[in-house]
């Protein structure tokens, strides 16, 4: 199934690609880095990457941001707020916020993958409040619980 979302490349994103899917049977597109000059990301520290992209989601989706797998294992780079969502009636610039975990300094180049973007669904919920709830064999039991024997 495939879903229109409406893209704006804005002026510094010239000549990038939109995002895209690397395999057939990727869930995720790539999203690139729409920086001007290399930016250096030092072990600690995190920046904020411009993609250069504003959208306009279709109602009922949101856009998922998340990490690379291979820059979170080569590099330790990482999403500090994974997954980042982008909200449906959100129209400013995408941006990814980057952490370096890693050891050494990082550098973003233009055009370079920096994250991955999944198209999902939002279902609203609806509160009812009650009472009580049923129990169950786990009930209040959290944070490591299932795993105690």
């Amino acid at each position: 199934m495939t879903i229109p979302v409406l893209v704006r490349r804005l002026p510094h994103a010239e000549g990038l690609p939109l995002p895209s899917y690397a395999t057939a049977g990727a869930a995720g597109m790539d999203l690139v880095a729409a920086v001007q000059a290399p930016v250096s990301i030092k072990p600690g520290e995190r920046t904020l990457i411009p993609t250069g992209l504003t959208i306009a989601l279709p109602p009922g989706y949101e856009l998922q941001i998340r990490p690379r797998s291979g820059l979170a294992l080569k590099h330790g780079i990482t999403l500090p707020n994974t997954p980042g969502t982008i909200d449906e009636d959100y129209r400013g610039e995408i941006g990814v916020i980057v952490l370096n975990t890693g050891n050494e300094t990082f550098i973003v180049e233009r055009g370079a993958r920096i994250a991955q973007a999944i198209l999902a669904p939002v279902s609203r919920a609806v509160w009812q409040e009650v009472d009580g709830l049923n129990e169950t064999a786990r009930s209040g039991g959290g944070f490591g619980s299932t795993g105690v024997a």
